[in-house]
């Protein structure tokens, strides 16, 4: 199983860490063992001072694919959560001047917190699809997948032309604007429509 993640898929969150909004897909990954999972809690590292929640939708590969086209790229994941891309910004920032890459400041242990996985056809219409993230109760980020820059079925086709994708693997899709630091103390809870799919501790 891998992670594979889509960096400044929404336009606003580009801008507001004042980078250029991508005519391709920005992809990194994470390792298995940046998933949490069961809500459990996060603990903040003491590599970084500056950790920023990103909250996105994930999509949970459903066969193996290679070269998949767009118009079928619908077939190849069947369930979608909740999951968070935690980012050490000191750690990114240092990095990104000196044009190095950003695993250090995403790919760390527990860095990718994911929900349960719900059926994709519990909803309406994925292509207009609400989720939000709560810091201590106040509404820090909300999105709709109508902003995506690049589409879920885009997405899975133009990564499968590089990097095979396999059952189990995961898609973190992007995230909105608002991403901000959090600190020791705070209670996260995430939403897909009216669901709360996360639900935890930064310890």
């Amino acid at each position: 199983m891998k992670i594979i993640a889509i960096g400044r898929n929404y336009a606003e969150h580009a801008k507001e860490l004042n980078n250029p909004v991508p005519g391709v897909p920005v992809i990194f990954m994470k390792p298995d063992t940046a998933l949490l999972k069961e809500n459990k809690p996060f603990y903040h590292p003491d590599f970084s001072e500056d950790i920023h929640h990103e909250i996105e939708i994930v999509l949970k590969i459903s066969k193996e694919g290679k070269n998949i086209s767009e118009k079928f790229a619908a077939n190849y994941f069947d369930e979608i959560a909740l999951g968070g891309d935690f980012t050490a910004r000191d750690i990114q920032s240092r990095h990104k001047e000196k044009g190095l890459p950003w695993e250090l400041a995403k790919a760390f242990d527990n860095s990718a917190p994911v929900s349960a996985f719900l059926p994709k056809t519990q909803f309406a219409d994925l292509k207009n699809l609400n989720f939000r993230l709560d810091v201590n109760g106040q509404t820090r980020q909300q999105g709709n997948t109508s902003f995506m820059l690049f589409s879920f079925e885009y997405i899975i086709a133009f990564v499968s032309k590089y990097i095979t994708l396999k059952k189990g693997d995961l898609i973190f899709t992007g995230t909105p604007q608002g991403v901000s630091k959090v600190t020791i103390g705070d209670r996260l809870e995430g939403y897909i429509e009216d669901n709360k799919m996360l639900d935890f501790l930064v310890k």
